[in-house]
């Protein structure tokens, strides 16, 4: 039987979202009897007010985000915003990649592939290895305790998407900032906006001079191959290259430290990659799956009506596919609450979405986690918490879930 009743109920008497997070290693408590009682079901977007459908079963989120029947651009009319963007803002956004749809994210999402194959990515796993060795050696050389966040957790994506972007990594306190402040849901209008235009002024001098005189980067190839095939204007590379540099940086910066976070409370956990390191891959999965921190980054707007789950979502309205929900939905991943490192269905996970939108640079995130994680604990066989865990601060007020120092010795 399809359900619509929900849909008449006022925006004040729903739920709000987002909704926070009780304990930092589990997804907040309303995900569970969501899933139970009402998978697709309305909240109020704290953000806002308005009203978006959320969806929390694995198998819905990837019906939704599998349906050429919802759109990713954030200009639509009922588009389930997590900022205050003012309208006429908005409207004059270029598109992302994440907010394109078909044939404009199909041309360009086929030009950035091969700069993400697995090929690639195993071709530079050796200047990976440098970096993190590097930052390591700098934390030994000035001994702990020391913030993991600052001394490692940042510093070792930043230097690794800079170099295949052609970025100078000496920008990068001030780039960081601009990124930081772009991914906080608390944050006023004016100081989002304020972060876009001062992030999109400095990549458009970048991308200015690698149009005069191409680098062997990311961007200058993709200067190049769009001359010979042009898909984009000199505003949407510096969109485009704005997604690189943020999403390749705050994402698994985020990781590393809840990562290492996650295996120092799960001793055991831990003592068995130690063990045996050909755990460590399937660990960088599990990790993924247990944090899930990029929750409600794949927001959608239905384009027409569309059922999911029995429920009627009808044109225009919102929807909210809950990648943290479905990973922890128990009849796919058993004792879901439960890091297990040797879980065998681990890599089916939706941390980097699902669909034509799956997250592109994957493939180098899994490198960076697996050097990181299999490195630091081999370098540092010592290395603890030099805080309890709860004085710790998580953010709950970020798009992307982490941890803003991780304060650690040996």
């Amino acid at each position: 039987m399809t359900q619509t009743a929900d849909q008449d109920q006022p925006a004040a008497q729903l739920p709000t979202f987002p909704m926070t997070r009780t304990c930092p290693f589990s997804p907040p408590e309303e995900y569970a009897k969501l899933r139970e009682s009402e998978p697709v079901s309305r909240a109020s977007l704290k953000v806002n007010g308005r009203p978006a459908w959320l969806v929390t079963t694995y198998e819905h989120v990837r019906a939704v985000l599998g349906d050429s029947r919802v759109s990713s651009n954030l200009k639509l009319p009922g588009y389930p915003h997590q900022f205050h963007i003012p309208e006429e803002m908005l409207q004059e956004v270029r598109l992302m990649l994440l907010s394109m749809d078909p044939p404009d994210h199909t041309a360009q999402r086929r030009m950035l592939i091969p700069e993400f194959t697995a090929r690639r990515m195993r071709a530079i796993r050796p200047r990976i290895q440098e970096i993190v060795d590097a930052r390591i050696d700098a934390m030994l050389a000035k001994g702990g305790p020391v913030d993991l966040v600052t001394a490692l957790a940042l510093p070792v994506p930043s230097l690794v998407i800079c170099e295949l972007l052609g970025v100078p990594y000496e920008d990068h306190a001030q780039f960081e900032e601009w990124s930081a402040l772009m991914m906080n849901h608390d944050i006023s209008p004016e100081e989002y906006g304020a972060a876009v235009v001062g992030l999109d002024t400095y990549l458009d001098k970048l991308i200015t001079a690698k149009e005069n005189e191409p680098g062997d980067d990311l961007i200058s190839r993709f200067i190049e191959k769009n001359r010979a095939e042009p898909i984009a204007d000199h505003t949407d590379i510096v969109t485009m290259a704005r997604l690189m540099l943020v999403g390749g940086h705050e994402t698994t910066a985020n990781m590393i430290s809840l990562g290492v976070l996650g295996l120092l409370e799960h001793p055991e956990q831990l003592a068995a990659v130690k063990a045996d390191p050909t755990l460590l891959p399937g660990a960088v999965e599990e990790l993924l799956r247990f944090f899930s921190i990029s929750d409600s980054g794949t927001a959608r707007v239905a384009l027409e009506d569309i059922e999911i789950g029995g429920t009627t979502i009808r044109a225009g309205e919102g929807i909210l596919p809950l990648n943290n929900s479905a990973n922890h939905d128990e009849s796919v991943f058993p004792d879901a609450d439960t890091l297990d490192i040797r879980r065998e269905d681990a890599r089916s996970h939706l941390a980097f979405g699902y669909g034509i939108h799956q997250c592109i640079g994957q493939n180098l995130g899994r490198i960076e986690l697996e050097i990181v994680y299999g490195t630091l604990f081999r370098r540092i066989p010592g290395l603890r918490l030099a805080a309890p865990l709860s004085e710790l601060r998580f953010k709950d007020d970020a798009m992307v879930y982490g941890i803003y120092e991780l304060p650690v010795t040996w």
